[in-house]
């Protein structure tokens, strides 16, 4: 049977199958329940576009939780604001300038894209969609 492939990361090339998908997002969404996110819980996630993203926001909604992006690109004072509108108490990112935000907001519990793959021997970051080959090969 042919592997689905549910996205393709434009600046790499790296593909996600649905399978990876569903086995990410069910690690993930267990270490957000451990870290205490509960049904209607809203969770911020800063991440730039690509598999860390999707596999994030799917884990977030399993977990019963309320997605909340942020814009990867915004400078530290908006993503601030916007952390602070929110009132969320729980953020998934590894952009830098969300992590300096984070220190003057409501968030509480910040996890990294490693953290939520933590049960799972997946590799770190923005490498975790290479367990496909790149399109084309």
């Amino acid at each position: 049977m042919e592997e689905r492939i549910v996205m393709v990361d434009s600046g790499t090339g790296l593909k996600l199958t649905e399978e990876q998908l569903d086995e990410r997002s069910a690690v993930a969404t267990v270490q957000l329940r451990r870290r205490g996110v509960r049904e209607g819980d809203t969770v911020l996630i800063c991440l730039p576009l690509g598999c860390d993203l999707m596999v994030a926001a799917a884990a977030v909604i399993a977990a019963g939780g309320v997605v909340c992006p942020l814009p990867a690109e915004l400078d530290a004072v908006s993503l601030r604001d916007r952390m602070r509108a929110s009132g969320a108490r729980v953020m998934i990112s590894d952009v830098p300038q969300a992590l300096d935000a984070a220190d003057e907001s409501p968030v509480r519990i910040i996890m990294s894209v490693a953290d939520l793959g933590a049960l799972h021997s997946y590799p770190a970051s923005r490498e975790l969609c290479t367990e496909s080959d790149p399109i084309g090969h």
